[in-house]
């Protein structure tokens, strides 16, 4: 190494070790997605980027809860009829959306630290790294299984946190992102067929081990989780999953190209669930869980070009349109896999609505429909709305900005589609 090199390396450990809260990704970053796609064009950046930012302050101020334990912090889930305080899939959000926004939120890492304490207070059992699903009010946890979801989302802000501010302050945060990867492969992905299991108490001998929540899908987390541990199964989930999801569309949703909230029987002939399989009547249907599918699936094509992505998403995109004429006030709160309104639902879901304008951002043919939902669904105020459909509104919102990045992905590894016209 030259004496050049030694002094820089010297110079950005000694930077690290004595400002750990330096921000490397402050927001706005105006990162560069995959070529050929787009992000709303009829508004100049910097009002958009004030827009999500404005968003941001209300979200902070709507959600994020002190805990009465010192120096913990939780996401409120913020439901009318519900006990709970919190749960995993909130503090997954509210990780990633934190460790986003740092440098705009001088208080960011504060927050991400107490939220990240919560975590670490609930456990799903005292031998895992994975989180209790819900708490009750004072911090009592209501089921100590874990929810794969929030997990998922957990550890991936985790390594966005070692991107965002190292991991030689309070925590190492790459250590303990690595640690949770290695337990949500463990206990939360099926060793079998490599689809994800709902929680770690599902067993291999389970009636629910060839089941699935279709929303749990992360193929971009499963991609940086091999990039930092290096463990290649991730890519049998990522393939076996985009596999599992094409044939579904082929099979249930020619037309509409929906996954339903929960498939079963995926070692025999996967299928969409049955009516209240776990949740709802609606379990077999595109409902409050799937609705996040455009979302997921959508970002690894934005960050990696990934030609599955694409392929899934753009027969999504080409019905939407249809269907809703265009018009994102036509987005229903729920779809059967034929790709019909849910009739019981007559009022809007940003939780629908949002996911949609991510999965438009795959092609310049939907540069209109982009600009329109955008408008929509940011004309929409924080009361307007519970924590679900905001906490979704505040991940895309930061997505389709162009804001949203990743840890480092060993792209050239991951099949990519050159062009779409």
């Amino acid at each position: 190494m030259s004496k050049v090199l030694s002094a820089i390396f010297i110079l950005t450990f000694l930077v690290n070790k004595c400002f750990p809260q330096m921000v490397r990704y402050p927001f706005p970053q105006h990162s560069t997605y995959y070529k050929g796609t787009i992000k709303p064009n009829h508004l100049k950046q910097g009002i958009i980027d004030n827009q999500v930012l404005e968003f941001y302050k209300n979200w902070k101020k709507q959600y994020i809860y002190q805990a009465t334990q010192a120096n913990q912090a939780y996401v409120f889930f913020e439901e009318e009829g519900s006990k709970m305080q919190s749960v995993s899939e909130g503090q997954g959000y509210g990780m990633i959306i934190v460790s986003m926004m740092a440098g705009a939120d001088p208080d960011a890492m504060k927050i991400f630290n107490q939220l990240f304490n919560y975590v670490i207070a609930h456990p799903s059992n005292p031998e895992t790294t994975l989180m209790a699903w819900s708490q009750l009010a004072g911090n009592i946890d209501k089921d100590a299984t874990s929810a794969t979801d929030g997990d998922m989302d957990i550890a991936y802000a985790l390594l966005l946190a070692d991107r965002q501010w190292g991991s030689d302050g309070q925590y190492n945060y790459l250590d303990s992102a690595k640690k949770m990867i290695y337990d949500i492969m463990k206990d939360e992905i099926n060793r079998e067929s490599y689809s994800i299991l709902l929680s770690d108490a599902v067993k291999s001998d389970s009636k629910d081990y060839f089941d699935m929540r279709t929303s749990d899908f992360m193929p971009l987390q499963c991609k940086s989780y091999e990039d930092a541990t290096g463990d290649t199964k991730w890519k049998k989930v990522i393939d076996k999953n985009y596999a599992l999801f094409s044939q579904l569309q082929k099979a249930y949703s020619q037309d509409a190209g929906l996954v339903p909230d929960f498939i079963t029987g995926i070692n025999r002939k996967a299928k969409p669930a049955k009516p209240r399989y776990l949740e709802s009547r609606y379990d077999g249907c595109y409902n409050y869980n799937a609705c996040r599918v455009p979302l997921r699936i959508a970002m690894d094509y934005l960050l990696t070009g990934d030609s599955r992505s694409y392929e899934i998403i753009h027969r999504i995109n080409h019905w939407i349109r249809e269907t809703s004429n265009g018009n994102p006030d036509n987005i229903s709160a729920g779809y059967t896999l034929a790709g019909d309104d849910i009739k019981s639902r007559n009022f809007e879901a940003l939780s629908f609505i949002c996911p949609f304008a991510v999965a438009a951002m795959i092609d310049s043919s939907n540069q209109q429909w982009l600009n329109d939902i955008w408008e929509y669904m940011i004309g929409f105020k924080i009361e307007d709305f519970d924590y679900y459909d905001n906490s979704i509104k505040m991940l895309s919102s930061i997505i389709i900005s162009g804001n949203y990045w990743t840890p480092e992905l060993n792209k050239a590894s991951y099949t990519k589609l050159q062009h779409h016209s």
